[in-house]
C-alpha cells in the first residue's frame, strides 16, 4: 500500500482559488463524528485512487495524528460499509449524475459515498446533519465547486432514502414560515 501522508488530501484542494475556511482552533471544536468522517474520507480516497484494501488503509489511518479524537466506531462503519457496499452506493448515486462516475473527483465521490451510506444505514444521524457534514468535507478537501455537486446529489437521494424524515422537516419548515 502506498502510504498517504497526513496532509495528503490538502493537495486535492489546490483547484480552489479561495483560502482555506478553517480558522485557527476550529478543529479543536470538531465533534468526534466529524473527525471520523474526515478520516473515512482520507481512507476512502485511498480505496478509490490507490485501489488499496480497506483493512490495509485502516491500519495506516489509525496511526495518523488526531485519530484518537475520532469516533472510531463511526469511522469503521463508514470505511468498511462504503468500501463493501461501493457498487450499491454507486447505483444509488449514478442516476443523479450528469456525467460518468469516472469524471467525478475521488474526493466528491468519497463524500457522496459517506452521505449515501449515512442516509441509508445511520438513521441516528439526522439527514440534514449528514448532508451538511459531507458538503463541508467537499468544501474543505475538494475542488472549487465540488461541494455544490455533493449537495445536489445528496439532496436528490435524501427523499428516496429518508422520505418520512425529509417530509416532516419540510412540513415543519413551511409551518414556521
Amino acid at each position: 500500500m502506498s502510504e498517504l501522508p497526513e496532509n495528503a488530501l490538502a493537495g486535492t484542494a489546490s483547484k480552489s482559488t479561495k483560502p482555506s475556511s478553517r480558522k485557527p482552533g476550529k478543529s479543536a471544536s470538531k465533534s468526534a463524528r466529524s473527525r471520523a468522517r474526515e478520516f473515512a474520507l482520507q481512507a476512502l480516497y485511498q480505496v478509490l485512487v490507490g485501489k488499496n484494501e480497506a483493512a490495509d488503509i485502516d491500519v495506516f489511518t489509525r496511526d495518523l495524528s488526531g485519530f484518537h479524537k475520532a469516533d472510531s466506531a463511526h469511522y469503521d462503519a463508514l470505511l468498511y460499509g462504503c468500501s463493501e457496499q461501493a457498487a450499491d452506493l454507486d447505483k444509488l448515486i449514478l442516476p443523479l449524475l450528469d456525467r460518468s462516475m469516472a469524471e467525478i473527483s475521488p474526493i466528491e465521490h468519497a463524500a457522496m459515498w459517506i452521505g449515501t451510506y449515512e442516509l441509508k444505514h445511520c438513521l441516528e444521524v439526522p439527514w440534514r446533519v449528514s448532508l451538511n457534514e459531507c458538503i463541508e468535507l467537499a468544501k474543505e478537501f475538494g475542488g472549487t465547486d465540488g461541494h455544490k455537486y455533493v449537495n445536489a446529489v445528496l439532496e436528490g437521494l435524501a427523499p428516496q432514502l429518508r422520505p418520512h424524515e425529509v417530509q416532516a422537516d419540510r412540513q415543519a419548515g413551511r409551518a414556521r414560515a
